[in-house]
């Protein structure tokens, strides 16, 4: 978050209510935060343009395009070094089935989350892809059976 902007009540409402419904039209916002339309498109853009919201996306539903198999796996490289880190992240930039990418502490070096048609397309991009990239010392894979929780709306503290 950008320190040097302060958020009021008024400007976390905007986000609580964007985040639920990006959608939604500026004067529809404006009745429901209580402010006429300019002030309230004037608020969206600061926040925008502060780098507050990063950008507006549509959620799909993944078994509905195909994509039905979801897993999180952990990747553990051969060095943990700037220059591995920079290989392997430049790779999983360029698999589009990678859809997290997430530098963490524990057991491995990086959390991936990955999306695929079916096991035998998940199979086949691991094989060629993932553990193809050379840097990659072990994976280990969770395949993703229920979601319970997939919220996307962040709490903004006061």
């Amino acid at each position: 978050m950008n320190l040097n902007l302060k958020l009021d009540k008024i400007d976390r409402k905007i986000l609580d209510i964007l985040q639920a419904n990006a959608k939604i039209t500026n004067a529809q916002l404006s009745k429901e935060i209580g402010l006429s339309p300019a002030p309230t498109l004037e608020r969206v853009k600061k926040l925008e343009n502060s780098g507050i919201i990063k950008s507006y996306h549509a959620k799909l539903d993944t078994d509905k395009i195909g994509m039905g198999v979801s897993t999180f796996v952990y990747a553990t490289l051969k060095g943990h070094n700037k220059q591995n880190i920079e290989i392997f992240i430049d790779a999983i930039n360029g698999i589009e089935e990678v859809i997290e990418c997430h530098h963490v502490t524990g057991s491995g070096d990086f959390v991936l989350k990955v999306i695929a048609q079916d096991i035998s397309s998940y199979q086949k991009l691991m094989l060629e892809k993932v553990s193809d990239i050379a840097v990659v010392d072990n994976l280990q894979s969770m395949v993703i059976l229920s979601t319970f929780k997939d919220s996307k709306v962040m709490p903004i503290p006061e």
